[in-house]
């Protein structure tokens, strides 16, 4: 199922290269054309970089999701649940060959935040736990729109649904600290996972805005959602075409 899904990658390339793409393009954007930094000391770059990082482990599910209900909508998955396999494998496929594709978007937007300028203080070990937060929260992620994909169940409706993303990335602290917002919009950001994970990060990275204590937070929230969606996920697969 894993090679299945990389194989697509050849036969359109220009969705990888967006995909590749556009994190950088925000993060050029918000750190030279938007950025300001409302709230925060220090260095703006060092800030922004772990939040787009983050940011860009929650976005960009909308291909995961469309390219599940397309197959649902081709009845290419129903050929699937014939073959002798478990429920789960061909979502588990789906999610092991997205991973190496948000490894690689990882790797080039690492790459150009250190053409940039940008350098992580945290030493070796404080940067390989930050890249695994990132990924176990881009895990949890891809669940969840795996789970909204099967429910919608056709590619027109993916884009209904991927607007629920927008407000976790944008109602978060990847462009500006909690404490320059409303006491109230200031809580919802502090509460949002994609927050944890990035001020987890920042002081793994050893970045202004990290803080101590909050990694458990980076890792008990990615495996809650993980407890709820994967689950649901295979369960709602199970009972296609019942």
């Amino acid at each position: 199922m894993t090679r299945r899904e990389l194989a697509r990658w050849g036969r359109r390339p220009a969705a990888v290269v967006v995909n590749l793409v556009f994190p950088v393009m925000l993060l050029l954007m918000f750190g030279y054309l938007v950025g300001g930094g409302r709230g925060v000391s220090g260095d703006y770059l060092d800030f922004l970089v772990p939040g787009m990082l983050a940011l860009t482990m929650a976005f960009g599910l909308e291909g995961t999701m469309i390219a599940v209900t397309q197959d649902l909508d081709k009845g290419v998955i129903d050929r699937f649940r014939s073959m002798p396999m478990a429920n789960g494998a061909v979502l588990v496929g789906r999610s092991a060959a997205d991973m190496l594709q948000s490894a690689l978007g990882l790797t080039v937007l690492l790459a150009v935040a250190a053409a940039l300028g940008w350098r992580p203080q945290g030493g070796p070990d404080g940067f390989l736990g930050a890249v695994g937060l990132l990924l176990l929260f881009r895990f949890a992620m891809l669940w969840i729109g795996i789970h909204l994909a099967l429910i919608a169940g056709k590619p027109e409706l993916v884009q209904a649904v991927q607007i629920l993303v927008w407000p976790v990335g944008f109602l978060s602290n990847a462009f500006a600290a909690p404490e320059s917002m409303p006491d109230w919009l200031g809580t919802v950001v502090e509460w949002n996972p994609m927050s944890q994970t990035a001020t987890a990060v920042r002081d793994l990275f050893g970045s202004p805005g990290g803080e101590p204590g909050h990694v458990w937070a980076a890792v008990v929230w990615p495996l809650v959602l993980l407890a709820v969606f994967f689950p649901l996920a295979v369960r709602r697969f199970s009972r296609l075409s019942r």
